[in-house]
């Protein structure tokens, strides 16, 4: 009767194992492949980023050597191979530094940009913001420094920005506008030095008319 029973059982088994095992192969196939493509994604970023990691380092050894051709060089390779991720902003914004303080306006312009439209970090954008309305301000291209400034930022950044606007409009010969921008500016920053520069620069334009 036992022996009866468990033929019965292992019938039953077949013929469904028959009828759904090539669902259930499929399936553990696939649940398979998912864990292993994780895995390898996983893997890959964590190469990706350990190999930017290292040329980012080099990076900043070509800064403090004021090496501007391999600044460049390795700039360019972040940038190009890394760009997605914050190494290439990052290495952007270090190259445009550079690049201006060696007299290249025009290289250090278009880091900056590159910058602003890769960064997906909202700091990192905003400090290319920054930096290259301070050039078209230095330009005198002064509308095209605000345009750059009009876009949204952390508020964290509130009173940098209204202070460099302000900076813009005081060179523009608007005087009202920029002592309006300077205002915020002091609402926004926090006590400090450069609070006390931007009070200078608003003192300086004397009352309102």
């Amino acid at each position: 009767m036992y022996d009866l029973e468990e033929q019965e059982q292992i019938d039953a088994l077949k013929a469904w194992w028959k009828e759904h095992g090539r669902v259930v192969i499929a399936a553990l196939v696939a649940a398979c492949l998912a864990a292993g493509g994780t895995a390898g994604w996983r893997w890959y970023q964590r190469s990706q980023a350990e190999q930017a990691s290292q040329i980012y380092s080099s990076l900043e050894k070509a800064v403090n050597a004021n090496d501007l051709k391999q600044v460049r060089e390795l700039s360019r390779q972040l940038t190009e191979q890394y760009g997605s991720s914050a190494y290439g902003p990052m290495a952007a914004l270090v190259a445009a530094k550079a690049q201006y303080e060696a007299g290249d306006a025009s290289g250090a312009q278009s880091a900056l940009q590159w910058a602003v439209d890769h960064a997906r970090d909202e700091d990192l954008e905003a400090t290319g913001r920054l930096r290259l309305a301070g050039i078209l301000l230095d330009q005198k291209k002064y509308d095209d420094a605000l345009k750059v400034l009009e876009a949204k930022h952390p508020e964290s950044f509130d009173g940098l920005f209204a202070d460099l606007t302000g900076d813009i409009q005081a060179a523009q010969g608007k005087p009202a506008a920029a002592r309006a921008a300077y205002q915020r500016a002091l609402e926004k920053l926090p006590g400090g030095g450069y609070r006390d520069i931007v009070q200078v620069k608003l003192d300086s334009l004397g009352g309102s008319p």
